[in-house]
């Protein structure tokens, strides 16, 4: 195995990944991790909006995020737990929740450590049981108290990178900026560090027993969406989204 992480490490080196942890502490922390949370603007997309208020993502992400989650079910025979947290209401990002079967969606919610509080007490787990993914300001907070804390690259914040690395607030920063398929990167990299990439691959191409066992329990599940009301998070109040 230490072999293995020393080649994933050297890989991921190459192609301008920065670890700010070693490959020991970040795998002692991977096997404990239960949930996979992401920000949505800035991490899925270069935060960009439309005129709605929406921001897109791309299949490569969506693609990483199913194969992050079927390599989990391979070495701990059982589905992660996964969310989306925004500060902004974004139909995109309920679309992308429902498709792939997230767990939950958390939207209109600023103080995002208010969310995973409430996502650990839903779910009887510890932030230190998370791995999330960012990219600014707003996740700070989340990645003070998270197990893994993940920063995607953007070329134009040097100050606040420089920031999160003295504060030891991110274990590995991405080689792609936001919007630049940085969501594949952290996916591949986990995956890599679990040592089990080309079974992953193996069996999702040959669409095997194992992954229709893990697909079939992944689309049982029907996200759940919360958002602030004054000083509490409540159920969201959506309309069905139509899974395509």
């Amino acid at each position: 195995m230490a072999d293995n992480v020393k080649n994933i490490q050297s890989i991921f080196e190459k192609s301008g990944g920065k670890f700010l942890l070693s490959d020991r502490k970040i795998l002692q922390k991977l096997d404990h991790i239960k949930a996979f949370i992401f920000d949505w603007d800035g991490v899925f997309n270069n935060a960009q909006k439309d005129a709605g208020g929406s921001s897109n993502f791309n299949e490569a992400d969506s693609m990483g995020t199913n194969l992050l989650r079927f390599g989990y079910f391979l070495q701990h025979g059982r589905l992660p737990l996964t969310a989306i947290i925004s500060g902004e209401k974004n139909e995109t990002a309920f679309y992308f929740c429902t498709r792939e079967h997230f767990t939950s969606s958390y939207y209109k919610i600023a103080n995002k450590i208010d969310a995973i509080h409430h996502f650990c007490q839903q779910h009887n787990i510890s932030p230190k049981e998370i791995a999330y993914v960012f990219d600014d300001v707003l996740d700070l907070c989340v990645a003070e108290v998270c197990g893994i804390r993940i920063l995607i690259k953007r070329n134009a914040n040097p100050l606040f990178t420089n920031y999160v690395i003295e504060n030891n607030l991110a274990d590995y920063i991405t080689a792609h900026e936001s919007g630049n398929f940085a969501v594949r990167e952290v996916c591949e990299l986990l995956m890599g560090l679990y040592n089990n990439y080309d079974k992953i691959i193996s069996e999702r191409t040959r669409y095997s027993a194992v992954y229709k066992e893990y697909i079939e329990k992944r689309n049982c599940i029907e996200t759940t969406f919360f958002t602030r009301n004054g000083n509490t998070i409540v159920p969201g109040e959506l309309k069905p989204i139509q899974n395509g």
